[in-house]
């Protein structure tokens, strides 16, 4: 009897696109796979997704896989590295009620406003390890409950993407302790729905899905599912993590100390840690569960710099690819002397306030403008590790993941601009690489999971810091950081 490869499926749910890839048990990918992902803004400030079209896509995608796989063995677990933070509700039948409200939503921004004045935001930081943010699961069920009660009243449930679609393909709405903590409804040393945070948002810890730590068994398909997709009806689902953790497992990440910058649609700096402990973490940063057993992550969300840079090619060199390869050209090149872009929920703004140019004048170029978006950006990054290296974690390098790395321009930028080396393998997959070692190890098919991400860790080519560029940016960092002083000074 010939025996069957048994395959391993990761799909990176994101915000703008979701891929599926498989893999074989040495982690050589054998096929993949992607659709586009609408992001809907119905108003000002708001940020939606069709959680059913998410779900036809899923379904789409994965019947896709199946096929283009059959010909390399049989699709033996899939896990699913989702973004994190969105939230849906859903009926008694697991329908969604209303759009899902993705991390970019800041229809919540009074009601988080009127937290930090009450003091309540150092409470809901307190127990989850997070700071209360418009968009994560906290303020959009509080908003929700206040000025949506019809909605909130037909909730059976309030889930993360993890959690909704796993509810989809095998019955079960569970999710992972990192993929929970970002809802800022877990309490982190309990690891359960706190009751205190459950109520800010005028909903029960019952109306959450169950937590469970990634790489535990969700599962099998449904029947109705294996029947869509094609997949064997066997294959097992094993719950995943956080994108950014399965990006971090992906490459490898396993280890306190390690730093790693994702470069999609936000842009994150997280480091590696052994320790729970709140204390030490630096004041703008948050606590939350790795996907691997006994690690921590320690993060700031930068921003949503990919929609940013996007938005911002589009309205100058109009949709397409000139917009790209303008980018591409002008990393390389010095922005004019005061000349600045202040990223949107940058460091300049203390952390919410709308960005944009400081320094225009009439005869600035598409080129001068594009060189001062992306030096910006690089602007936060070393902002964050300063502020990584005064609370004692090592700086030496940082390990980038995200569409940035298929750019040579992003990380040799990075690099200058702060002084330590880039390391980069430019493989756009590694959160669906991180969530397909879960669904491995959690059927048992790879052994541990340290040991399994040791195996399946690929070579990343290290890019230095230019020493004559690192002086020029030495000089526009330091502007810039007397700008955000400047603008902080205005608010007071």
């Amino acid at each position: 009897m010939v025996s069957v490869e048994a395959l391993l499926l990761g799909v990176e749910v994101g915000t703008s696109a979701i891929k599926a890839v498989v893999y074989d048990r040495a982690g050589v990918e054998r096929c993949a796979a992607r659709r586009a992902l609408a992001l809907l803004t119905p108003e000002p400030g708001r940020a939606e997704q069709d959680a059913g079209a998410l779900w036809r896509a899923l379904v789409a995608l994965l019947r896709e896989v199946a096929a283009a796989s059959a010909a390399h063995g049989r699709i033996a677990a899939l896990a699913l590295a989702a973004q994190a933070g969105s939230i849906v509700p859903v009926d008694d039948e697991g329908a969604p009620v209303a759009p899902l409200v993705t991390w970019l939503d800041q229809r919540a921004a009074p009601l988080v406003a009127a937290w930090r004045a009450e003091g309540r935001a150092a409470d809901i930081r307190a127990a989850s390890g997070w700071h209360a943010h418009p968009g994560l699961g906290l303020a959009i069920v509080a908003w929700m409950t206040r000025h949506a009660p019809a909605v909130a009243a037909r909730s059976a449930q309030w889930l993360d993407v993890q959690g909704f679609l796993l509810r989809q393909l095998v019955g079960r709405a569970v999710t992972d302790f990192s993929q929970a903590a970002e809802l800022l409804l877990l309490d982190r040393r309990t690891r359960r729905w706190s009751p205190a945070l459950c109520a800010l948002a005028g909903i029960e810890p019952g109306r959450l899905g169950e937590v469970v730590a990634a790489g535990t068994r969700a599962g099998p398909l449904l029947p109705t599912v294996a029947a869509a997709t094609g997949l064997p009806p066997e294959t097992l689902v094993v719950t995943s993590g956080q994108d950014q953790c399965c990006a971090a497992l992906g490459m490898g990440m396993v280890t306190p100390g390690q730093l790693m910058l994702a470069s999609g649609t936000a842009w994150v700096v997280t480091a590696l840690t052994a320790s729970p402990a709140l204390d030490p973490i630096p004041p703008r940063m948050d606590l939350n569960f790795h996907v691997a057993p006994g690690v921590y992550t320690v993060s700031q969300l930068l921003g949503g710099f990919g929609a940013v840079i996007e938005r911002w090619l589009a309205l100058l060199y109009g949709e397409g690819e000139a917009g790209y390869a303008a980018l591409e050209a002008a990393l390389g090149a010095p922005a004019p002397d005061g000349l600045h872009f202040l990223p949107l929920g940058g460091s300049a703004q203390g952390g919410g306030a709308p960005g944009g140019f400081l320094g225009l004048r009439l005869e600035s170029t598409r080129a001068e403008m594009v060189a001062a978006l992306g030096q910006g950006i690089g602007c936060e990054v070393r902002r964050a590790l300063e502020v990584l290296a005064a609370a004692g974690v090592p700086v030496t390098g940082l390990w980038m993941s995200g569409g940035a790395t298929q750019s040579a321009a992003w990380p040799a930028l990075l690099a200058s601009l702060t002084g330590i080396p880039v390391y980069v393998a430019r493989v756009a997959n590694w959160p669906a690489r991180g969530a397909a070692l879960l669904a491995g190890t959690g059927a048992g098919l790879l052994g541990d999971l340290a040991g399994a991400a040791a195996r399946w860790r690929l070579p990343l080519a290290a890019v230095a810091p230019h020493a004559a560029a690192a002086e020029g940016y030495d000089a526009r960092y330091a502007a810039y950081r007397a700008l955000c002083a400047r603008l902080e000074e205005g608010k007071e």
